[in-house]
């Protein structure tokens, strides 16, 4: 019987090989990356294959977390120049109604679109010539850094820019004070609700026509803002022009606790528009109706 054809050879090593270890079971090995263990299959020469996570693959993460944190700043930026802004609030003129370290959101396009400003509004205005005079340019690239940093809110607004109440605008004429200590607009008495409870509505006197195209604005704290009353004397006798206006300001959004819009005011309401022929003015730019 020819048993030859029956017959097979054993692999001379098959008899050695070792029982498979649980440890290394299906070509692969546990390892530790960063403290976190994982695991890495062999490929067919022995090399071990990068898992997900490790140091190689964590590069690409950090570049796309870079690209798109840049892309919310240019965004932010954009929303700043164009919509909306935020500004940090300084100093006290304007409380109660804004308080020292409030931010708001100032609302670029609120005279956009045909709106004017109106009297009562609270805005931020560029004061440079007006409030300010002209100052040479400093480093570009430093401010350019602190001006990026005010747009979004984290350092305070550039030295000229202020943040007022509106009270007269092109054509009234205001006047302070009358018999019981108000203003007057148009003839009208005004009352105004917004002001730091003790103060006055000025101590300075006052008798001023509004030209066309500009605002007078005072502040709400007005024994501690200086405004349109303390630039009488200037160039342009403290009055602002329209086109300086950067916005409205109508949100507070910082503190938490303060989050609300910018209250408007009624105390306007009655006050009549300015005579068709306008107001002549006297001597010293006092108006006379």
């Amino acid at each position: 019987m020819d048993t030859e054809a029956q017959h097979t050879e054993r692999d001379p090593s098959s008899a050695a090989d070792p029982p498979p270890d649980p440890a290394t079971d299906a070509g692969s090995r546990s390892v530790r990356v960063s403290g976190v263990p994982a695991t890495t299959a062999d490929g067919p020469d022995g090399a071990t294959e990068d898992a997900p996570g490790d140091s190689a693959g964590r590069g690409p993460s950090w570049r796309r977390t870079g690209v798109a944190g840049a892309a919310c700043v240019v965004f932010l930026l954009f929303l700043s120049h164009f919509v909306a802004q935020p500004f940090l609030i300084p100093s006290g003129s304007m409380e109660p109604t804004l308080q020292v370290g409030d931010r708001i959101l100032v609302n670029k396009l609120a005279y956009r679109f045909g709106s004017e400003p109106r009297r009562g509004d609270v805005v931020v205005f560029d004061g440079t010539g007006s409030f300010v005079q002209e100052e040479p340019a400093g480093n570009p690239v430093t401010g350019l850094l602190r001006d990026a940093a005010a747009a979004l809110g984290l350092a305070a607004p550039d030295e000229t820019d202020f943040v007022k109440r509106i009270v007269g605008v092109g054509g009234d004429r205001v006047v302070c004070c009358d018999k019981d200590g108000r203003i007057t607009v148009n003839g009208t008495r005004v009352d105004e609700p917004y002001l730091t409870p003790g103060d006055r509505p000025s101590d300075v006197p006052f008798d001023i026509v509004v030209p066309p195209g500009t605002l007078w604005v005072m502040g709400d704290h007005r024994s501690q803002s200086s405004d349109s009353r303390d630039h009488l004397g200037s160039p342009g006798g403290g009055m602002v022009p329209v086109d300086k206006v950067i916005g409205r300001a109508d949100w507070i959004v910082w503190p938490f606790g303060r989050w609300t819009g910018v209250t408007e005011t009624d105390a306007y309401d009655s006050v009549p528009a300015p005579p068709s022929g306008g107001h002549t003015v006297g001597p010293r730019g006092s108006g006379h109706g």
